[in-house]
């Protein structure tokens, strides 16, 4: 049975507010290229990005357009949106083997492949690409991961993007067994997947949160929690901390840096807090302090996450479940950060 020619999703229109989502019926479904895979996607996580890219939070100069998506370049619109996708394969590519129709995956979202071309730098699925907030999703076959989980399809797709990340900036700071690494912004989706990934790594972990979501973060593997306002060095001492995952920045920025040891590792993938920090340069050259901005993921590190899913040495964490439809209160409910782990979109 071959598919629909229309299918029904979420395209972003321009940058601004909720608005500028719009539920359609008429969107074309996708063909594949010679390389691809066409996924039915059964369920999409909801991220930081999402709302980032909407309201050009990454655009650093005044024209909004110019470089508002993750690799620089302008956003085309209309885009449908959407990094984290649970799907199966439906149809593949005439270079593609066919017996990859019907796998269950998850789509890697740092993509490096596009249209039969190498992406330099990566693309981000669903921010230079369509994404997986319809019922249809093209992407390359080496991008789509099959996996063999009893887990649903709204837990599976609480994984690609913050576990992938999470998963990433370890692999970056090379987080070793023993060690001990902070973690801020640990109660959302990527702070709870480093708690899970470090403490799968035999690591410490330091988590700070606010204090309604400590046990929580506890039962996820963290060693010990701090109050997000907590003075670091009076609570742990200065030099105490091999690895520093900061998802937050901010004003009080700095003081992650005295709480590093020697040698010490500082890796970033976010700035809830503000994008603007101070920075002592004396502080970085005599402590020997080693700086990780991650995007990009490293190449093996999505196979990696996989294998732990499979493992079941990770776990999901769903906060909530929302329809397609009702993606303005999913991203609302987002907003309020309420909630520990991820908010998921399932998609009929």
């Amino acid at each position: 049975m071959g598919l629909p020619n229309l299918m029904s999703g979420v395209v972003l229109n321009g940058h601004g507010g909720p608005e500028m989502l719009e539920l359609r019926s008429n969107l074309p479904v996708p063909t594949p290229g010679p390389n691809d895979v066409i996924i039915r996607v059964a369920a999409a996580g909801v991220n930081n990005t999402d709302i980032n890219t909407r309201t050009a939070w990454y655009s650093k100069g005044d024209a909004e357009d110019a470089d508002a998506s993750w690799s620089g370049n302008p956003l085309e619109f209309p885009r449908v949106q959407g990094a984290d996708v649970c799907g199966e394969i439906v149809a593949v590519g005439t270079k593609v083997d066919t017996s990859r129709v019907g796998e269950r995956v998850l789509i890697e979202p740092c993509i490096r492949f596009a249209n039969n071309v190498a992406q330099t730098p990566p693309w981000y699925f669903g921010s230079e690409c369509d994404g997986g907030f319809a019922q249809f999703t093209r992407v390359d076959t080496r991008h789509a991961y099959a996996i063999n989980s009893d887990l649903t399809d709204v837990e599976l797709a609480s994984f690609p993007c913050s576990y992938s990340t999470a998963e990433n900036m370890l692999t970056r700071a090379n987080l070793q067994a023993g060690e001990t690494v902070l973690v801020t912004g640990a109660s959302g989706g990527v702070g709870s997947a480093t708690i899970q990934l470090a403490h799968a790594r035999g690591a410490n972990v330091v988590a700070m949160t606010s204090p309604s979501k400590m046990d929580t973060l506890k039962a996820l593997g963290a060693d010990r929690t701090l109050p997000r306002d907590a003075d670091l060095v009076a609570q742990l001492g200065a030099n105490c901390i091999d690895v520093v995952v900061d998802l937050v920045a901010g004003a009080k920025w700095p003081n992650l840096l005295d709480v590093l040891c020697s040698g010490g590792r500082y890796a970033v993938a976010g700035a809830i807090g503000g994008p603007m920090v101070e920075l002592d340069v004396r502080t970085l050259y005599l402590k020997d302090l080693s700086f990780f901005g991650c995007t990009v993921l490293e190449p093996e590190v999505f196979g990696n996450l996989v294998g732990r899913i499979e493992r079941s040495e990770i776990k999901p964490l769903v906060a909530h479940e929302f329809e397609l439809k009702d993606i303005n209160a999913a991203q609302m409910a987002f907003g309020n950060k309420g909630y520990t782990g991820k908010i998921v979109l399932k998609i009929d």
